[in-house]
């Protein structure tokens, strides 16, 4: 190799020479010209980053092609195989193998292929390199103007098969064998014949010629040959040309028949595999050959007969991908498994059930992989017709499996208990379609006898939930039940004063419906929409139609202590006539006969504890609960004496039904509608369970459609729309310096205990060592004095407060401060007692709410009036406020709603401003983002501290204290 003088003339060739470890390469090289044109001796190995300076003789393709060949040269191999440096005489001397060899040199002959491509198609000048100098143009090299045609030979005799090659080249038979030839590409032959290369007319792999370059023929023995074409002869075949003697083949071209065969897995995955049916032959899928072969052979007559079977691959491609249309998914393409799209069917059994006559259209032919169980497979149905009894609907059902029509009831205990395989009369198995589980459970659960299906005429919510799945027959005023807008219209009673609003008059028609079909209800409205003047109205109207009949006529309303002042006075205003006994305090009646004399009496969930047997002894005309979530516990005395009321009506009224978790509505629904949950312990495991810890949406649905007819709730945005607008803003607070730093101090603290244990599914202990750690979390955000009163560095947030409060008051406008913390507002009461300032006060401990209320409401002077959650978030009406703050964000937004209904409700005339006080970078703030990633359960069921803990993950408890 010598330099090149790039002022004289030179030539770029590619030279073809076999590496003596890497195999045959292609190396791109400058050679200088002598004076009358020819290849000089001196040359030069060139690089994609050397061959500027002689661009003149290279064009774009050449270009391509020296990159193609750099990614080949031993130097850039060995950088890539191999990461640490290495001298390449170490590399192939102490760590190239065959092994490696056989890893590397398909990767190098697909370059070599693509250079190979460009070389011929642009006829660059290739050349064979001298193997004794590396001279790189020792001869010129031609590659084949066309492709060689390769025909397979086997003769069989009685004592052996022969078995070799025959090349065509332009139709005449080439001589290849002991011509010094040499396979130089394997992976696609290209062979090296006489300073020609030639290539094929179809993929052909070079050792398919390679034994014949200094061979004749291979010779198979009679006892291994039946083996050596099971394998070798027919996957020959399947690909090639071959010609034999001494066994036949012969060539079949049938129109494929798809088949899809069932492939049964008990309590798993159940697939469907697609083959194809060539006349008598089936194959499992499509593959990358057109030919399949299949060998027959026949020991009578010792003849073999390999079959070849044209298939067509575009026709199988649109059968997999029709199947992928309808619903099925790929599991492999090797095989042609499917399992269902779980999001469309839930098993391939129901996808077979849907798609029956579609698949008969197409000609599939349906098989079944098994041999102990034959399991139907065509259509399923359900066909429900409910018959309306006096107090009951009998749900005439049948499952019709095929030809088969199948009492549906005998299907109760597969559905309870989950089993899919059903015995049909002919034997064979059915399966249960997966959503009848789901969509009918209840339907058994709920039936009043096991072997019928008899509904209690409670369970109306069970068949309209059914109705959302399947066509039911059913009456008009069935389906009116649960939509109330539909009820017919009941006039107002004569005597009362007052006007409902539409949407109390759509209440006021619900409760004669209910009172139509004997249902109780609960009527759940937002606070301040006017439960009370709805239910006043109601009493009104029973005292004026039961005026002449001998039903009994006193109704009995069981409320917080707190409400008794608030009734009495309503009912005065809007009922005036309704006779009225309040059966408080020590001097009430002790004889059941004095409740006679009266249209209502009132009395305190205390009372009815205590005078249960003088109140359980009185059949009442309606019993109805204020503030009914007082009995949610369904363990309690209140509970358990209210279950004692006997009454011919019953309504629950609660503008928060559930408080704490999902089964705060067990006790007012089984109040108000005994059995309509099943027992307590029934509707723990199937609903609650699933709604509180697993997040179920789907039985979160079910159950709002089973409480759906009997519960009423309309929210201020939907029905009250003359009220003035609302005004939330959410005001951060820096906290102090000495605030900040004992906050973190005590986070730090709980972090670690409270950070050590999931919450879900844990003890009682640990969900209450969480409580506490997050209530003093919070109580120091609002102020640390809460928890330690010799404290005396301030707080962030309590002079924010301050500050917007002499802003507001200097105004003269009246505010509403809400807290849950007691000691919270005691530290505003001393503040404002220092001051001298008027303001109401309003706790659990308050004796007199209504003086409380008064005083705010008459005294000019009291603009701020101190009220707890607890004690102040129901039957205030305090419209003369416009300002509400809230000192510390509430687990649970319904009860922060009901503080702001204090003031924005009927009877408001001006804009109504809330603010919302949090500590930055605390609890607080954290406790609001979570709350609006956690929504879903609080806006279909309600949650609030207790379920919201419960709910707690492990993310979510680092979240909160990081």
């Amino acid at each position: 190799m010598q330099q090149i003088d790039t002022t004289l003339p030179y030539k770029l060739i590619y030279s073809l020479g076999k590496h003596p470890y890497l195999g045959y390469l292609i190396e791109p090289h400058i050679v200088q010209l002598n004076a009358n044109g020819s290849l000089s001796l001196s040359y030069k190995r060139v690089f994609t980053n050397t061959v500027d300076e002689f661009a003149k003789v290279l064009d774009e393709q050449d270009l391509k092609i020296i990159n193609l060949l750099d990614e080949i040269e031993q130097t850039h191999v060995i950088k890539k195989y191999h990461k640490k440096p290495i001298r390449p005489a170490d590399y192939f001397g102490k760590i190239f193998d065959s092994s490696v060899y056989d890893n590397i040199r398909p990767k190098l002959e697909n370059k070599l292929l693509k250079a190979l491509a460009l070389i011929n198609s642009h006829k660059k000048p290739i050349y064979l390199m001298s193997k004794t100098d590396g001279y790189p143009a020792e001869h010129p090299l031609q590659i084949a103007e066309e492709a060689t045609s390769v025909l397979f030979h086997f003769r069989r005799n009685e004592n052996e098969t022969r078995y070799f090659p025959t090349l065509k080249y332009k139709g005449l038979r080439m001589e290849f064998m002991f011509k010094d030839a040499d396979v130089i590409i394997n992976s696609q032959a290209w062979l090296l014949l006489e300073n020609t290369l030639y290539f094929f007319d179809q993929h052909l792999e070079g050792k398919k010629l390679s034994p014949f370059l200094n061979k004749r023929y291979i010779s198979v023995s009679r006892n291994t040959e039946r083996k050596y074409f099971e394998t070798f002869v027919a996957g020959l075949i399947e690909r090639y040309s071959v010609y034999a003697e001494g066994f036949s083949i012969q060539t079949i071209r049938e129109k494929a028949t798809p088949r899809l065969t069932l492939h049964y897995i008990p309590d798993g995955q159940s697939y469907l595999q697609l083959s194809f049916n060539y006349g008598s032959y089936n194959f499992a899928t499509a593959s990358d050959h057109k030919v399949s072969v299949r060998l027959n052979y026949q020991e009578d007559t010792d003849a073999y007969t390999f079959t070849r079977i044209q298939r067509s691959l575009v026709f199988e491609e649109q059968e997999h991908a029709f199947l992928e249309r309808i619903g099925l998914q790929r599991q492999d393409y090797l095989f042609g498994s499917y399992s269902t799209d779980k999001n469309q069917y839930a098993t391939v059994f129901e996808w077979l059930s849907q798609h029956q006559d579609l698949l008969a259209e197409k000609g599939y032919e349906i098989k079944q992989d098994t041999s102990d169980k034959q399991f139907f497979i065509g259509r399923t149905s359900l066909d429900i017709e409910v018959v309306e009894d006096n107090d009951w609907f009998d749900v005439r059902a049948f499952a019709n499996f095929g030809p088969y029509k199948i009492p549906f009831v005998q299907l109760r205990d597969h559905i309870l208990n989950r089993k899919q395989e059903f015995t049909l009369p002919n034997g064979e198995i059915a399966i249960i379609p997966e959503e009848w589980f789901a969509q009918y459970e209840h339907l058994f659960q709920f039936a009043l006898q096991k072997d019928t299906l008899k509904l209690n005429k409670a369970h109306i919510g069970v068949l309209h939930e059914i109705s959302e799945h399947t066509a039911l027959t059913m009456s008009r005023k069935l389906k009116n039940l649960s939509n109330f807008e539909e009820i017919g219209h009941t006039e107002a009673p004569v005597a009362f004063e007052g006007q409902l609003r539409p949407y109390q008059q759509a209440g006021y028609n619900w409760f004669h419906f209910l009172q139509q079909y004997k249902f109780g209800g609960v009527l759940a409205d937002d606070m301040g929409l006017g439960k009370t003047v709805q239910t006043l109205a109601l009493l009104q109207k029973q005292k004026e139609d039961l005026k002449n009949t001998e039903q009994s006529k006193t109704s009995l309303l069981v409320l917080p202590t707190s409400l008794v002042y608030n009734w009495q006075k309503e009912a005065s205003k809007f009922a005036p006539q309704l006779r009225i006994l309040l059966h408080t305090g020590s001097n009430r009646f002790k004889d059941p006969y004095a409740f006679t004399h009266f249209d209502l009496v009132i009395t305190t969930y205390g009372i009815v504890r205590s005078d249960e047997s003088l109140l359980s002894n009185f059949f009442f005309n309606y019993i109805i609960l204020d503030e009914s979530q007082n009995i949610k516990n369904p363990t309690s005395k209140s509970f358990k004496a209210v279950k004692t009321l006997k009454g011919r009506h019953k309504l629950a009224l609660s503008g928060t039904p559930i408080e704490n978790s999902v089964s705060d509505i067990w006790s007012q629904m089984h109040f108000s509608n005994p059995g309509l949950l099943g027992s307590y312990s029934f509707f723990q495991k199937d609903f609650v369970i699933p709604i509180e810890k697993k997040k179920d949406e789907n039985t979160a649905k079910r159950l709002q459609a089973i409480i759906k007819p009997f519960v009423l709730r309309r929210t201020k945005s939907q029905v009250a729309t003359e009220l003035p607008p609302k005004t939330e803003q959410v005001i951060y607070c820096d906290m102090t310096e000495a605030q900040a730093e004992l906050y973190e101090t005590t986070k730090s603290e709980y972090r670690n205990a409270l950070l050590e244990g999931p919450t879900q599914g844990s003890s009682k202990a640990t969900q209450i060592a969480l409580l506490q750690g997050l209530t003093k979390l919070r109580q120091l955000a609002n102020h640390p004095k809460m928890l330690d009163n010799a404290y005396k560095d301030g707080s962030g947030k309590f002079n924010a407060v301050l500050e917007m409060l002499d802003a507001v008051a200097s105004e003269g406008h009246k505010i509403l401060i809400f807290s849950q913390f007691v000691k919270h507002l005691d530290i505003f009461k001393k503040y404002l007692d220092k001051k001298n300032r008027a303001y109401a006060y309003l706790d659990g401990a308050t004796k007199d709410r209504a003086e409380a209320v008064q005083q705010f409401k008459n005294n000019e002077d009291t603009k701020v009036f101190l009220i707890s959650l607890k004690a102040g978030g129901v039957g205030l009406n305090l419209t003369e406020a416009d300002y509400v703050f809230i000192l510390d964000p509430w687990w649970n937004p319904a009860a922060e709603q009901q503080a702001v209904d204090r003031s924005h409700r009927i009877g408001q005339t001006r804009n109504v401003f809330i603010y919302k006080f949090i500590s930055k970078d605390t609890v607080e703030e954290k406790i609001v983002a979570l709350q609006n990633r956690k929504k879903s359960l609080a806006t279909s069921l309600v949650t609030t501290e207790e379920s919201f803990v419960k709910s707690l993950s492990q993310d979510d408890l680092q979240e909160l204290l990081r």
